[in-house]
């Protein structure tokens, strides 16, 4: 009989059973102890939630390296994660570290985490057949051979493998992140191990997001002549900073939608001086990354942070393009009921023809259990629809930017903040309502959850292809404004990714080919076609 066997086996005796009573008495006082705090004013419940978080951070120190469901989900944005608690609050700006080589060019959380960030990368390259395709074929001509690029994403195990793409194709790079919370530590150590020039981790504070950007513009040696952007703030920087480094740029390359409306505002007021290829609405991205992506991933971030079960459950989402067209269908599938707003009523027209009412935010604001922001736009939630929710009521965002939610209104000497586990708090009223907060208003799936790689390999080819488009193309073809992807890449990448599937195309014969007007190799859509 095992040792667990036999101790089951023992009878419970009275002193065993008081112990076991106090015990739980002891539970049941604190517990009703932290409730009571919850209804304290505010200033004293700080004081009470500080010693509990302080109390926190001592066992968070006490916990090994695990790769544990319960340690990831807290510590880190991915499953998968190896990080360890202990360095979380400290930033490694002023540790300089150094790789097995003696490279020092990055800043990142821990180097020791190299060969973990190295696991992940070697995964998602399993998924991403596309870009390594590209590596195979493009390797021996180095169509980026000169090209310097700065690059400015989300630093995850997806985007190392298009980093390390433009390195094999004969780029050399620096890189950052785009997102606060959005960065895989193990991954950026696995980089910076490889001898990349990589400034990122997660949680960086404001002036840390600003730092990283800089050192990856201006170093030794180093003038950038690309820009690989996701929002514009690197774009931005440059332009602000270093104007003349900027002039002297072939081009940028810009894959979301709050940087390609900058791009835009940018290009109608003469200020954009070099060309610019606007990757987020070409076909590849809007249809894979935008729509198949988040109606994956949307659930993936919603049920780590929150557990809820959807079904039944009236979700409003801000907002029906891909993005919010994806968010949909994810949430459908489970059984929520769903409430669409929208400006466009080509879009709230699709939302009706779905099943889905079409709603103003001020029609459903008080009966909402979720609500999910997907516009680009500003200010989409605010202070007074948030003063209005229910108690629960559970608000996020899956745009690019974290304008959508009016975060700094909710930071106010009236309101308390409550960190309930990684990127999730509740921001209580003083009448004891709450609301949870996701990710402080930055995006759901990539701050809270993980994106499938297949989908952006699709998308991390088509960046990969309009920059070797720019860099290549002859003086005149690209002027100073924003350009769309041409169709036959967009045709390019999605052929690539078909061999995953097993899929035949069927071909033309001449007859068909001319019957249509089209060559037999493409494309085979016009520009003002909508898939």
């Amino acid at each position: 009989m095992s040792s667990y066997s036999k101790a089951a086996s023992k009878p419970i005796d009275d002193t065993t059973l008081n112990e076991h009573a106090k015990q739980v008495l002891e539970a049941q006082k604190s517990s009703q102890a932290s409730s009571r705090a919850k209804g304290l004013q505010p200033e004293i419940a700080n004081r009470v939630r500080q010693v509990s978080f302080a109390e926190d951070r001592i066992r968070k120190k006490q916990r090994s390296m695990s790769r544990s469901i319960s340690a990831s989900s807290v510590d880190s944005f991915s499953s998968a994660s190896y990080s360890s608690s202990e360095d979380d609050d400290a930033s490694p700006r002023h540790k300089p570290a150094l790789n097995s080589k003696g490279f020092s060019d990055f800043c990142i959380k821990n180097i020791r985490h190299a060969d973990f960030g190295r696991r992940e990368i070697e995964i998602a390259e399993q998924e991403m057949p596309a870009l390594m395709d590209l590596r195979r074929r493009a390797a021996a001509d180095k169509p980026l051979r000169g090209a310097r690029i700065v690059g400015c994403t989300h630093v995850s195990a997806q985007s190392a493998v298009l980093i390390e793409t433009l390195t094999i194709l004969g780029a050399t790079v620096r890189w950052c992140a785009c997102n606060i919370y959005s960065t895989q530590n193990e991954v950026a150590a696995g980089l910076a191990e490889a001898g990349y020039s990589i400034f990122a981790w997660k949680g960086e504070q404001e002036d840390d997001f600003w730092w990283c950007i800089d050192r990856c513009i201006n170093a030794a040696g180093w003038q950038p002549n690309m820009i690989l952007d996701d929002g514009g703030d690197l774009t931005h920087s440059i332009i602000k900073k270093y104007p003349n480094v900027f002039r002297d740029m072939k081009g940028i390359v810009e894959e979301s939608v709050t940087g390609v409306h900058r791009l835009y505002q940018l290009a109608k007021t003469g200020k954009l001086s070099i060309p610019a290829m606007n990757v987020n609405d070409s076909v590849t991205k809007q249809k894979f990354d935008n729509l198949y992506s988040c109606r994956e991933s949307v659930l993936d971030g919603l049920k780590r942070t929150t557990d809820l079960m959807f079904g039944g459950k009236q979700v409003v989402v801000c907002g029906y393009g891909e993005v919010g067209k994806g968010c949909c269908a994810a949430l459908k599938g489970l059984g929520a009921i769903i409430y669409v707003t929208e400006i466009d009523p080509i879009c709230a027209l699709q939302a009706c023809m779905e099943g889905m009412q079409v709603v103003r935010l001020s029609e459903v604001i008080k009966t909402g259990d979720i609500f999910i922001t997907c516009t680009g736009n500003k200010n989409v939630i605010c202070r007074d629809h948030l003063d209005r929710m229910k108690s629960g009521a559970v608000v996020c965002n899956m745009g690019h930017s974290n304008t959508e939610i009016d975060v700094a209104s909710l930071k106010t000497p009236e309101l308390t903040w409550e960190k309930v586990r990684s990127q999730v708090d509740h921001v209580i009223w003083p009448d004891g309502k709450r609301i949870v907060l996701l990710a402080e208003g930055r995006l759901l799936n990539l701050s809270c959850s993980t994106v499938p790689s297949f989908v952006l390999s699709i998308t991390h080819c088509t960046q990969a292809l309009a920059l070797i488009e720019l860099f290549n193309a002859p003086e005149g073809r690209y002027k100073q404004d924003v350009y769309l992807l041409p169709k036959k890449m967009d045709e390019y990448v999605a052929s690539l990714h078909l061999a995953a599937f097993d899929a035949h195309l069927t071909e033309l014969s001449d007859d068909q080919a001319k019957y249509l007007g089209l060559n037999k190799s493409g494309p085979f859509k016009p520009n003002y076609y909508r898939y």
